[in-house]
């Protein structure tokens, strides 16, 4: 007798591709925001980083978009449950932009134009983790999504990733920002659904 019966071929192969749980796939960009749309005119936006020493590395626009620029493609996940795959962008690399910065900090609390905040380890804007990006799909970003520039953070949940970013302040210690204070995850990992305080 056969192991296998005739004709037996296994479990079909899906096309379907692999999402965290729960999300599900959109060919849209929806735009969801805190608040409304900050209008940053460049000449008066700037970047920058403040050390837990109080030490400012900063860019002005000119002098951000000098800086060595990389094009990627990465997956958005927002965590309102959907998806949006193989999305195009151009930033600038956090790892770029810290390479002097000295600092033991172990935390980044984020501050946006227009007041919004969140928080991340300092280790996941390196590595090749993160990006502050001006450019979507070959076009400059628009406002509603986040430009002229934001943090691009794709491992998490898209709330981590900030619009119209501002700076970085380096932190011993965790600040939540916006959305944590308001429950949301303190860390924010699609792929352990990690939505809520307590998931």
């Amino acid at each position: 007798m056969a192991l296998i019966s005739r004709g037996f071929s296994g479990r079909p192969r899906s096309d379907e591709p692999d999402l965290p749980p729960g999300q599900y796939l959109t060919s849209d960009f929806p735009v969801l925001s805190a608040g409304p749309t900050p209008r940053v005119p460049l000449d008066t936006w700037a970047f920058t980083i403040v050390t837990e020493a109080g030490e400012r590395h900063s860019w002005d626009w000119k002098a951000f978009r000098q800086l060595p620029a990389e094009d990627l493609t990465v997956d958005l996940h927002c965590v309102t449950r959907w998806s949006k795959l193989g999305t195009s962008w151009r930033g600038v690399s956090l790892d770029t932009l810290l390479e002097d910065v000295e600092t033991a900090a172990e935390y980044a609390h984020v501050r946006s134009y227009g007041g919004y905040t969140t928080n991340l380890p300092l280790e996941d804007l390196l590595d090749g983790q993160a990006w502050i990006a001006f450019e979507y799909d070959g076009e400059d970003l628009a406002p509603e999504h986040g430009g002229p520039a934001r943090l691009l953070v794709p491992h998490l949940y898209l709330w981590k990733s900030a619009k119209w970013v501002q700076g970085l302040i380096l932190t011993p210690e965790d600040e939540p920002g916006f959305w944590e204070t308001a429950g949301y995850h303190i860390y924010g990992d699609p792929w352990r659904e990690q939505r809520y305080a307590g998931d």
